[in-house]
């Protein structure tokens, strides 16, 4: 992948996205091309099915010893809370404060054709990510709600500092949901 910017005054170019329709083994010479570029940022993200956000984060992350990695964005659906906690704790423990990950409910034909689509993507995306967000910042978590039911659930290892928890967000709904449940909002192009 390259990025190409024409203007007629100054840019500054802080980022760049790694495609999951691009085959993960090119994912190493773009961490290295940003790093080459002084880049301060990748993002990545999860589409069915393609590549898996957190693998290709981690493997990002090990590449560079600077850029920051974002995920935007994980689709709740598809992963019980819990182990999306452990999973991003994880990641941040192994690469404190570099990782930026992002959750949102996901494309709903493609949770329907997993088997994951829900009555409400708005419950289970709040619900999910109250309770990762909760994890993250080491509670111990007891939630009777809609969609997730935590009984005593707290990490053995949350990192030191919880990195952001992002909400992929587009419509006003949901982007009020980030302002109230997450730390901000990333959204990948339409």
């Amino acid at each position: 992948m390259v990025a190409r910017a024409w203007c007629t005054g100054p840019v500054t170019i802080t980022g760049v996205v790694f495609r999951p329709q691009s085959p993960p083994e090119r994912l190493r010479d773009v961490v290295r091309a940003a790093d080459a570029a002084g880049l301060a940022e990748l993002w990545l993200w999860e589409d069915c099915f393609l590549e898996g956000g957190l693998t290709a984060a981690t493997a990002a992350l090990a590449w560079s010893e600077r850029l920051r990695v974002g995920i935007g964005l994980l689709p709740v659906p598809l992963r019980n809370p819990a182990l999306a906690a452990m999973e991003i704790a994880t990641v941040e423990r192994l690469f404190p404060g570099r990782f930026l990950p992002g959750l949102g409910h996901g494309v709903l034909d493609w949770m329907g054709q997993v088997g994951a689509r829900v009555a409400s993507p708005m419950t289970l995306l709040r619900e999910h990510t109250g309770a990762v967000r909760d994890l993250l910042h080491g509670r111990t978590l007891d939630v009777d709600g809609t969609y997730v039911h935590l009984s005593g659930v707290a990490l053995d290892w949350p990192p030191a500092a919880a990195p952001p928890v992002l909400v992929g967000a587009r419509g006003p709904r949901t982007v009020r949901l980030a302002g109230e449940i997450a730390t901000g909002c990333c959204s990948t192009p339409g």
